[in-house]
């Protein structure tokens, strides 16, 4: 379904408990089809234990609106600030990322416990005299915080349950939204000056900010993100043994984890099957290819003789096309917006430290909670990583 930019439903004029109370239940949901085992596993750095996320998501609204703002409050366990803060150097000190998985303590049942009771202080709160307008905004901020964690809840459950050997289904119903796929086409856009970056009313991360123009020259983007058959050929026809198509990184990511397929994709009795959230289910050819890394991406588009789109194509392109079915490769780095200034505390950590070896990604995906999508959104993660849903879009 074509994503399309709607206003805001966190605003300050709605019901801050009910929105916060939603919000919050939904991360639970997102966690209720797991078995109590699944949510201590760390299998690799970039994914964190599905019971971390319910524990810094809670932490976040402890930290940054109950203890500096509600007089009285009492936190819940002073060790929590240790182990759930994420990279706030403001903050203090924390258990290191590669650490989490060894967190057999606090356990989960302490963990609902934990957000039981920062929930039920954050709805004296919303009833309370303390709630201000720029408080508001920081509340805000936490709730688009939580449903990103939401987004990755999602895709860690993937991966935990992806390299178990036993493939175990997240869901047994479909959880995708399934694309009509029509022919492929590129669609033209004309040399000419435009404008990128948010624009209007509702809430937008602050790297959005700073609405700009740029130049661009002419340039085609396609209608249509690649499909599993498209990819099937690329690996049939040696994309993955022929140096040329890949950049130097690319090519020694290629040779150092002997890669042949993207994520999830595994060879067994002669053909090709896919662990989904479902399961492992025999390749679906017109889906899109999902958990490519850039390096794959930019190696196909090179192999089909086109390229990946920047982010001001690709946004300026994104009325003409659907999109909100995987986050789309660009090949720009992720830098900021003319302008751009890191906010005071803790709050300006969220996002411009991390303006560096990073690459954006448009749009959204399966995974992403509804109302979180915008086409100004900038994604960003480093070159290698195919964990997130993630696809390809070519551009020339």
């Amino acid at each position: 379904m074509k994503t399309v930019k709607l206003p805001n439903d966190i605003n300050f004029t709605k019901n801050w408990a009910e929105k916060y109370s939603e919000i919050r239940n939904h991360s639970v949901e997102i966690c209720r089809p797991l078995e109590i085992e699944d949510y201590v596993v760390q299998p690799i750095i970039d994914v964190s234990p599905p019971k971390w996320h319910l524990g810094h998501t809670t932490w976040f609204f402890e930290t940054f609106i109950l203890q500096p703002n509600f007089p009285g409050y009492k936190v819940f366990d002073e060790q929590y600030n240790f182990v759930f803060n994420s990279y706030y150097e403001t903050i203090g000190a924390r258990v290191i990322r590669t650490d989490r998985g060894n967190l057999s303590r606090p356990s989960v049942s302490d963990i609902f416990k934990y957000r039981k009771y920062v929930d039920e202080k954050m709805g004296e709160f919303f009833k309370s005299g303390y709630l201000n307008e720029s408080l508001e905004s920081l509340i805000e901020l936490g709730l688009n915080h939580e449903q990103q964690h939401q987004e990755l809840l999602l895709t860690d459950i993937k991966y935990i349950l992806g390299h178990n050997p036993l493939f175990p289904p997240y869901k047994k119903e479909n959880i995708s939204k399934k694309e009509s796929k029509k022919n492929p086409q590129m669609i033209n856009f004309p040399e000419g000056i435009y404008e990128i970056g948010f624009n209007g009313e509702g809430f937008c991360f602050d790297n959005e900010l700073g609405r700009h123009k740029v130049y661009l020259n002419e340039f085609k983007i396609s209608n249509q993100l690649v499909t599993n058959e498209e990819y099937l050929q690329f690996i049939e026809a040696g994309g993955y043994e022929d140096f040329r198509y890949w950049h130097a990184e690319g090519w020694e990511w290629v040779k150092q984890n002997n890669a042949r397929s993207p994520l999830y994709w595994h060879f067994i009795d002669e053909k090709w099957l896919n662990y989904t959230l479902r399961g492992l289910e025999v390749i679906d050819l017109n889906e899109a290819v999902c958990h490519i890394n850039f390096f794959e991406a930019s190696a196909f588009a090179a192999w089909k003789g086109k390229r990946l789109p920047t982010e001001a194509e690709w946004e300026i392109a994104s009325e003409h096309f659907n999109w909100g079915e995987r986050w789309e490769w660009t090949n720009s780095a992720y830098l900021p917006y003319p302008g751009f200034k890191k906010q005071s505390g803790a709050v300006g950590e969220y996002n411009g430290k991390f303006m560096v070896n990073q690459t954006i990604l448009r749009g959204s995906s399966i995974a992403t909670p509804i109302g979180h999508s915008r086409n100004t959104y900038r994604n960003f993660f480093p070159t290698h990583l195919q964990w997130q849903f993630t696809g390809i879009r070519l551009a020339q």
